[in-house]
């Protein structure tokens, strides 16, 4: 048998979350994000799954694009960051990926390049994220450029949140001021039909007004919410990566004695130990504390002593009938990864996207 730590990805959850997305915004069209290997989803198994589901798919960079033709995908693609190089337009052109333009040196690498058929280009305005983007001051002049060049076919204009996690904030609301102001002299002008891409999946799930013709939901299509307080929507996303292993270890500890490296935890009880077989190497995070919750047999218990490369400890001692074999559930529906990540001081972003190979994998349908 092999070593029993394995991830589980539900294809289903992912695609029932997509719908709950464009139920929120149905008059809008969605850009599935599958960056950094769909979160650590599997980008073409995801990206299969949901083809038929969306409009367009949005990858971080060309080589995450180039997986998923390679693998058959058609649907149009949006390279997040744009091309990182003059070298790299040539390869988008002929795969006719959609580009973002965030700053001047990509706006005039654009513009000196000739290609057969123009591109679809989608330029960054930067309200107050402050990462990448064209600035508000520059904003009409570079769109101007776009607009007149006949490498670009069609413009989108978008911008990206940085507190839209914080429902009913002010930042939000200044971002979005900000960039209605910026694009006035746009929309006055009658004769251009301006399309938008603003909300990612704080903002869809929570600020209405941001739904408009193009929505990136990212981490609620893997069921995870972006939100630390209780949102009435995200209650309906469905965890997608069930992480777990089995007990492979029981032990009687006595009062006094010491669990793990650095024997930083002591009994106080006399215990019962379990030790699971998973550890960072397979991914779980090394700075989880005594305490994190582990599911055994579907039944809470707490971690405890050290994080190792290939185990962990848990105290079952409050638990019955816990045998050798029995599995242990480490995040998933019944435990969510972000839960997990706040005893590591972390977020479930971090937790699911950083998954090492190690733990095999299994895709649902």
């Amino acid at each position: 048998m092999s070593r029993p730590a394995k991830i589980i990805i539900d294809l289903a959850a992912i695609q029932a979350n997509c719908r709950l997305a464009q139920t929120l915004a149905p008059h809008s069209k969605t850009i599935a994000v599958v960056k950094a290997d769909a979160y650590g989803h599997g980008a073409v198994e995801v990206a299969k799954a949901l083809e038929a589901q969306i409009e367009m798919f949005a990858v971080s960079c060309l080589e995450e694009a180039l997986v998923l033709r390679e693998n058959a995908l058609s649907k149009p693609i949006l390279l997040l960051e744009g091309c990182f190089d003059k070298s790299e337009l040539e390869i988008a052109a002929d795969n006719q990926f959609e580009l973002v333009v965030h700053n001047g040196l990509q706006l005039e690498q654009l513009l000196d390049t000739r290609f057969e058929t123009p591109l679809n280009i989608w330029l960054k305005i930067d309200t107050g994220m402050h990462r990448l983007g064209v600035s508000l001051q520059q904003f009409e002049s570079i769109y101007a450029r776009l607009s007149a060049s006949e490498n670009v076919k069609n413009i989108v204009l978008m911008t990206h949140f940085a507190h839209a996690d914080d429902v009913g904030g002010a930042y939000t609301l200044m971002q979005i001021g900000r960039l209605e102001k910026c694009m006035q002299p746009i929309v006055a002008d009658a004769s251009k039909k301006v399309q938008l891409s603003l909300a990612n999946s704080a903002a869809l799930l929570a600020w209405p007004q941001t739904r408009v013709e193009w929505n990136r939901p990212g981490i609620m299509l893997y069921g995870l919410s972006p939100f630390d307080e209780v949102i009435d929507q995200a209650k309906q996303l469905i965890p997608a990566m069930n992480f777990e292993s089995q007990v492979i270890a029981l032990r009687d500890i006595s009062v006094g004695e010491s669990v793990g490296y650095g024997c930083n935890w002591t009994a106080k009880r006399q215990s019962i130990i379990a030790t699971i077989a998973v550890g960072y190497g397979d991914g779980y995070p090394r700075s989880a504390k005594s305490g994190t919750p582990v599911l055994i047999n579907g039944h809470r218990a707490p971690l405890v002593g050290r994080v190792s490369m290939d185990l962990i400890s848990v105290d079952v001692t409050d638990l019955q009938n816990v045998h050798i074999g029995d599995p242990a559930i480490l995040w998933g529906k019944d435990l969510s990864a972000n839960e997990v990540a706040s005893w590591a001081d972390s977020i479930g972003y971090e937790l699911v996207t950083r998954m090492p190979k190690r733990a095999a994998i299994t895709f649902l349908n």
